[in-house]
């Protein structure tokens, strides 16, 4: 078996999206998947839709495109603001997309208008994370514009929160997005479709037992993926957090020294100053081992290594381990990622991905479901026991 290599277990990535779904359906708030920490592989996307996501999100329009390529019929939503230059494309492939600057808005229209189509729009506003986002005192003139063009449709109204300076959702910004919900559709006499609270970083803010409000839609990747929420990466209990393993091969296993020696400058990847010798700590002779898996393919901050390996080093194409136990070159180490482990180890070239069509089991410490969870392909049963009554988010890390 090839490596390096990613190792997904649809099994497990079934029954956290069957829970979730159903869990957040009790309140009123649907899901859509997001499925750009995956590149919308098609093995993934149809698990979900199959426990009950109502759409696939994704930042990248190439990634859009591939999945209505590939047979994948449910609506797509574009979760990044269109480029210009790209605004025909996005009308032909994705049913909706998020936006928030009018010159945008405009071009969508004019490229629905010349397809003989009509693109969602879903108004993006900013509530403090200074990432994307209409200012609220601005909403009502956008929205106004976009209501104006025949070719578009003003699907509702959302926010994003946590991916740019780790802002969460609370009373106070969910209000604000609920309140300028009702303000809008007080104001044009419309309807909303969808009032999109964010994205897995909105989980504990439930589970403390926030009022959703008008919420009634979150944009999930990490919640559905990994089983965590992102602000704290607290595992959310009931769901499986190892879905996922990044295996790799060693290639070299030596005893060497732990403290580099002669003149030192930066490496390709330094951040900082060059690190002096006097600076290391020097623990004696180690057993160091190699693996054929770098920065080029995986983010090592994001990785949790087996017991009894530490990671101590990386660079483009090697990753550096120490082990407390005998390895042996042609040796698998799997580690497991976190969400940007996820994302760059999906994005190499180098790194295949094996899909294992596990059955669908609660986590350890969960209840049993006495149903059998759906296949991919199949309508979701109508019960699912234990863990979904549980709490969406630990209140601890």
């Amino acid at each position: 078996m090839s490596a390096p290599r990613l190792e997904i277990d649809l099994g497990r990535l079934q029954h956290n999206a069957i829970t979730l779904v159903r869990r957040l359906a009790r309140q009123g708030i649907s899901v859509s998947g997001v499925s750009k920490a995956v590149l919308g592989l098609p093995e993934i996307v149809h698990l979900w839709l199959a426990a009950g996501v109502s759409s696939i999100g994704d930042s990248r329009l190439e990634t859009i495109e591939a999945m209505a390529h590939a047979g994948i019929t449910a609506p797509l939503l574009l979760i990044r603001t269109p480029m210009l230059s790209q605004v025909e494309r996005v009308v032909a492939h994705a049913a909706t997309s998020c936006n928030s600057e009018p010159v945008v808005i405009k071009a969508l229209a004019a490229a629905a208008l010349r397809q003989r189509r009509r693109h969602g729009v879903l108004l993006m506003v900013e509530l403090g994370d200074l990432r994307e986002g209409i200012l609220p005192p601005d909403l009502t003139a956008i929205a106004e514009l976009t209501l104006g063009l025949p070719s578009l449709r003003l699907v509702g109204i959302g926010s994003n929160l946590g991916c740019q300076h780790g802002v969460a959702a609370d009373a106070d910004n969910m209000g604000e997005l609920s309140a300028l919900a009702n303000a809008l559709e007080a104001r044009f006499g419309i309807s909303l479709e969808l009032i999109s609270g964010g994205n897995s970083a909105n989980l504990p803010w439930l589970e403390q037992g926030g009022a959703p409000g008008r919420i009634n839609h979150l944009r999930l990747g990490e919640a559905l993926l990994l089983g965590r929420e992102p602000l704290g990466r607290t595992a959310i209990p009931g769901l499986h957090t190892d879905a996922f393993k990044l295996v790799g091969e060693l290639i070299e296993v030596k005893t060497k020294p732990t403290r580099p020696w002669g003149r030192q400058g930066l490496t390709s990847f330094s951040d900082e100053s060059p690190r002096q010798p006097s600076l290391r700590e020097d623990r004696g002779l180690r057993q160091r081992g190699l693996l054929a898996l770098g920065l080029q393919d995986v983010d090592p901050a994001g990785l949790e290594p087996p017991p009894g390996v530490s990671i101590v080093g990386a660079s483009s194409d090697h990753l550096v381990v120490e082990a407390d136990h005998p390895l042996s070159v042609g040796e698998e180490l799997s580690f497991s990622p976190n969400y940007s482990a996820l994302l760059r180890a999906m994005t190499s070239l180098f790194v295949e991905r094996l899909c294992i069509d596990g059955e669908a089991k609660a986590p350890r410490g969960a209840a049993a479901s006495t149903a059998q969870a759906p296949r991919p392909g199949s309508q979701p049963g109508t019960t699912l026991e234990g863990d979904s009554e549980r709490a969406l988010v630990a209140t601890t890390s």
